[in-house]
């Protein structure tokens, strides 16, 4: 059997084209570029090693200049073309590229979507590792206040559980009859 398939099926599937590898795929890919036939696993173009570059790939440039990003589909060689046609545009300015950072002391963290939050009690914007009051000096935080001033749920939960002494854990309010069976666990 030249094409694979089983006996039953003898058209059902091809062998993967990439050299070293011939598996058997009932589901195989082809090429858009060099169109030849592969498994799932050499299926890219980087991974069959094609002589033809993909014609559909896409890929983001950041510009050094004023950190824009720029996509790029094609060749790597059109990738310092564009970057030279974005720098004679007009386009590229350095002063967009100052991006916020931490304003925590000596942090030099660039604060972006995923990296940054909002303190709840001094409204600071800071990085994920100074979220917390104690990690950027927060201004309400540092003067101490008694915890039922504070009002969270987390202290009065606690302050109900340290009254309770223990000796009333599990009873459900009725009184044990001596006909109830009781069950232990060994």
């Amino acid at each position: 059997m030249a094409g694979g398939g089983t006996e039953a099926f003898p058209d059902l599937g091809k062998h993967c084209q990439y050299s070293a590898c011939h598996q058997l795929d009932f589901l195989p890919f082809k090429c858009h570029d060099c169109l030849k036939v592969f498994c799932l696993e050499h299926k890219s173009c980087k991974s069959h090693e094609c002589p033809k570059p993909e014609h559909n790939s896409r890929k983001v440039i950041i510009c050094e200049i004023c950190s824009t990003s720029i996509e790029v589909t094609g060749k790597e060689d059109q990738e310092k073309m564009i970057l030279e046609k974005h720098d004679k545009s007009g386009d590229c300015d350095p002063r967009k590229k100052k991006k916020p950072t931490c304003p925590v002391r000596r942090c030099r963290e660039t604060l972006t979507f995923s990296n940054r939050t909002v303190c709840k009690t001094c409204r600071l914007e800071v990085c994920l590792k100074h979220r917390f009051p104690a990690y950027h000096a927060c201004k309400q935080a540092s003067s101490p206040a008694p915890a039922a001033a504070r009002g969270g749920w987390n202290e009065k939960f606690l302050a109900a559980f340290s009254l309770r002494n223990g000796k009333d854990c599990g009873k459900t309010g009725r009184p044990s009859s001596p006909t109830t069976p009781s069950l232990k666990a060994y």
